[in-house]
């Protein structure tokens, strides 16, 4: 009988010490920040992973995720500088980054932090949009529009030791009986730039082919200028060679027989009949001077 007792008393021990154990015993998973609260007040932050240990029945463990958390922020409409309605889909990326103030303030529960970001999002989306008009939202869109309702939606939820990594709207869209009017001023925009562009283009065009001509002008003058100083150099290189050649009586009188018998032998051609007075000139070399 006392060695069953001492069995039973054994195993209540073991018992009891296995719930001690589990009461005590905690474990820390990778991403994860451990807050040991003893009465309502927070004791410790166990960030470590592994296993760690608190004091039974008094202590209990708050777990908080504090790795990167996508959550996609429904659809909302905005409103321009200029009055254009737009439609905005954003989503962001945040986590704690303070984990003691996200127990304390929502008590570390992910759906409140949610409903938080959720109108800081909005709100930052709004202002910066109601900010700028429809072209200069257009025109930001990417990095500079991310950047500046990322900026803005974290300064109303660092208060909750939250930190929205990126906010950043995925769609941006116009609403159904908006959409034709701006695409066709979009279109009629492109097309006038495009215009502009070519108009330029056409009237560098001009300009080189005006320059060209002119160059080529110029060349071409001074070209022919130059060749009719050669031709008139060698008409004078030639008449001195005639004068030189024919410079008697004599040589002269054959000379202009020569030509004679040419302009004779140009105006007849071949098989046609020439008639000449007696006294021309022609005749006096066909028969001769007498």
């Amino acid at each position: 009988m006392k060695s069953i007792k001492g069995l039973i008393l054994a195993a209540v021990a073991v018992v009891i010490a296995l719930i001690i154990f589990g009461s005590a015993a905690f474990e820390v998973q990778p991403n994860q920040a451990a807050l040991v609260i003893r009465l309502g007040k927070i004791q410790r932050i166990e960030e470590k992973e592994g296993l760690h240990f608190m004091t039974p029945f008094i202590d209990h463990v708050a777990k908080v995720y504090v790795g990167d958390i996508l959550y996609d922020i429904p659809t909302s409409d905005v409103i321009t500088s200029d009055k254009k309605s737009m439609i905005a889909d954003d989503y962001v990326v945040w986590s704690v980054n303070d984990p003691t103030k996200f127990y304390q303030t929502l008590g570390a529960i992910r759906g409140r932090a949610e409903e938080r970001i959720e109108a800081a999002v909005y709100n930052a989306t709004k202002n910066t949009i109601s900010s700028m008009t429809q072209d200069e939202i257009i025109a930001a869109r990417g990095t500079t529009l991310t950047d500046m309702i990322t900026k803005s939606s974290n300064s109303d939820i660092a208060q909750y030791g939250i930190v929205i990594e990126i906010a950043e709207i995925k769609a941006l869209d116009l609403p159904d009986d908006n959409k034709e009017a701006v695409y066709e001023r979009m279109i009629s925009e492109r097309n006038n730039i495009a215009a502009s562009y070519t108009a330029k283009g056409e009237a560098e065009a001009q300009k080189i082919r005006n320059e060209t001509d002119k160059e080529v002008s110029i060349k071409t003058a001074s070209a022919e200028a130059e060749a009719a100083k050669i031709e008139a150099a060698g008409e004078a290189e030639y008449m001195r060679i005639l004068s030189g050649a024919y410079n008697n009586e004599s040589k002269a009188e054959f000379y202009n027989y020569i030509r004679g018998l040419d302009a004779i032998k140009s105006m007849a051609g071949k098989n046609k009949t020439l008639i000449l007075d007696k006294n021309s000139e022609l005749a006096r070399i066909l028969y001769g001077n007498n």
